[in-house]
């Protein structure tokens, strides 16, 4: 039997208005508010997961928390919904995202192009600039990596992967081995 304590790993879900849609965001760790976070606590690094269809981001949970627990917990691990594939129950607080300076109209927002355009208005307005990423996809999320690496190289990424300039996993949260993923965090 194992007699070890398993202490539960946190995660927050938000529902924010970004480019006008109601877009679900569940955050892994204690870190929910990166932008106003000044602290000395928080992280340099972030790990945001795009997944497959449906884009149900509740499915990434277990991936989620094996990631923040091999990365011992000292790095954030955000899913983000597609656009308009999660609504916010009855009741629920929907949080405004600030306009992103260097969006265009999106003019397709539940379109693949629109999906990247979500997806860069998300990371632009929500996490610091200075912060690091590693950007994991599964499935069309992995294509919404690639497009969104290409078309922002400004936004700063992890080194280690690939060509040493950023970091992408587009894999399978379902891998046999964990290690797959992690073992280029650490």
């Amino acid at each position: 039997m194992d007699s070890e304590i398993k202490e539960e790993i946190p995660v927050h879900e938000e529902f924010i208005l970004c480019c006008g849609v109601e877009t679900q965001v569940l955050k892994c760790g204690p870190w929910t508010d990166l932008i106003n976070n000044q602290s000395g606590t928080r992280p340099k690094l972030l790990i945001f997961i795009i997944p497959g269809n449906p884009g149900f981001s509740a499915m990434y949970v277990p991936f989620a928390k094996a990631l923040y627990s091999a990365t011992k917990r000292r790095f954030p691990v955000w899913i983000i919904s597609h656009a308009g594939h999660a609504l916010a129950p009855r009741g629920k607080k929907i949080l405004k995202s600030s306009e992103d300076p260097n969006a265009e109209e999106i003019k397709d927002i539940y379109g693949v192009r629109g999906q990247v355009e979500h997806k860069l208005a998300f990371l632009r307005t929500q996490v610091p600039k200075e912060m690091k990423l590693v950007v994991i996809g599964h499935s069309i999320g992995s294509y919404f990596s690639l497009e969104i690496l290409k078309h922002a190289p400004e936004l700063p990424q992890a080194p280690g992967v690939g060509d040493g300039k950023g970091s992408l996993a587009c894999c399978s949260p379902w891998s046999r081995k964990e290690s797959d993923t992690t073992e280029r965090l650490n």
